[in-house]
């Protein structure tokens, strides 16, 4: 088939899937504990083995579209994800709901599959435009979806959000039947190419961009609202206003990035993308080192975080791609996952620190030593980009 390209809005909602299919339930989650007669442990597994069965699966389904193409594997997730928000919908017995759940986690292949697509059909800087072009537009989703879901589940109850999810994924399936062409360029990879990509420590300094940038994020939301209450004595709707703010900074970033790359160039992008959160971090720290007690110098620093990841994260997904055109796949799904992994690391060791000393200087610090990471792995794109130049 040729390399056909499909309509912007085809990447973003298959992007969008991912989010949707993670958090526009979490209104419900009471309600669905009522249903199946569990505990609170139990209910948010739906959550845990989501997440958990998204990073394995990640790692199957980009190798494999690197081998069969993007159509299949893509229609081939739609078509599973559909059947599987039936089951959850239908479910009696947690056990089986469960089962589902793990089965509805293939949605995470949307995501690393339109990433994939870009990369198949456009270079460079062009790659990176349309990732941001992606970003921005999915930057509201996280935002929209649990209230989406709260006004689903108070109106019909929580099994009618399983019914959005079976229709979303069947109109998504028709759609891209017809939208949606093979993108990757003949010839099928082999796992030596895999091997090959992950012995390239720029693909690495790449992946480190983005799982550390994520991570200053996962981190906030994680310590926020404990801090918010603590600190500062916030109630539950100030606190979703202050855990908005790093989206609100990622949906500008990601914005002026998809505008600036074509001039300015990714690398440079990526770096101010990681100076930012640093400085803004590093300032809130020094404000609250010295007595400070209020809120804003943390809403400051927050906002650096949303507005650097939405500079440095598309540019940094489009450099990781490219190191090995022919596996955009396999690179999207191993940086997916290793994003993943990481965020369950830092928010683990967030709900740790907080515990411990529930300040802000507490999490900012946390949050400035994953930047600085973050910082450092730019550096090394930026080193190892002029030493392949150079050679």
């Amino acid at each position: 088939m040729d390399r056909t390209q499909p309509h912007l809005i085809t990447l973003i909602l298959l992007t969008a899937l991912t989010v949707l299919s993670l958090n526009m339930f979490l209104p419900a989650l009471p309600a669905m504990q009522a249903s199946f007669g569990v505990s609170e442990a139990v209910i948010g597994r739906a959550i845990s083995i989501y997440m958990a069965a998204a990073a394995v699966l990640q790692l199957i389904l980009g190798p494999l579209s690197d081998r069969i193409g993007r159509r299949p594997v893509i229609l081939g997730l739609l078509a599973i994800y559909a059947v599987a928000s039936v089951m959850c919908l239908l479910a009696e017995d947690i056990t089986l709901f469960l089962i589902a759940r793990v089965a509805q986690a293939v949605a995470v292949g949307g995501g690393i599959l339109a990433s994939a697509v870009v990369r198949d059909l456009f270079d460079g800087r062009s790659a990176a435009a349309k990732l941001s072009l992606i970003a921005s537009a999915m930057a509201v989703a996280p935002m929209l979806a649990p209230m989406i879901g709260g006004l689903l589940e108070a109106a019909f109850g929580w099994r009618s959000i399983f019914v959005a999810y079976a229709v979303l994924g069947l109109g998504l399936l028709v759609w891209c039947w017809r939208d949606l062409g093979e993108t990757k360029a003949r010839g099928a990879m082999s796992m030596r190419g895999i091997g090959g990509l992950l012995r390239v420590r720029l693909y690495w300094a790449y992946v480190g961009v983005q799982a550390l940038g994520v991570g200053v994020f996962y981190v906030f939301l994680t310590g926020a609202p404990f801090v918010m209450v603590e600190a500062f004595g916030l109630g539950t709707a100030q606190t979703g206003i202050v855990l908005g703010s790093t989206t609100a900074g990622f949906l500008v970033g990601a914005g002026a990035s998809a505008r600036l790359v074509e001039r300015v160039g990714e690398l440079r992008l990526i770096l101010l993308g990681r100076a930012v959160p640093v400085i803004g971090i590093g300032a809130a720290c020094i404000y609250f080192a010295f007595g400070g007690a209020a809120l804003w110098p943390l809403l400051v620093a927050t906002l650096c975080v949303g507005l650097g990841n939405g500079f440095s994260i598309p540019s940094a997904a489009a450099g990781a791609l490219s190191v090995r055109p022919e596996l955009a796949g396999s690179a999207s799904g191993i940086s997916g996952s290793v994003m993943l992994a990481l965020g369950a690391v830092l928010t683990g060791l967030a709900t740790l620190i907080v515990e411990a000393q529930t300040t802000p200087l507490a999490l900012l610090s946390l949050m400035g030593a994953i930047a600085t990471g973050a910082l450092i792995a730019a550096l090394a794109v930026r080193a190892w980009v002029g030493a392949a130049q150079a050679g």
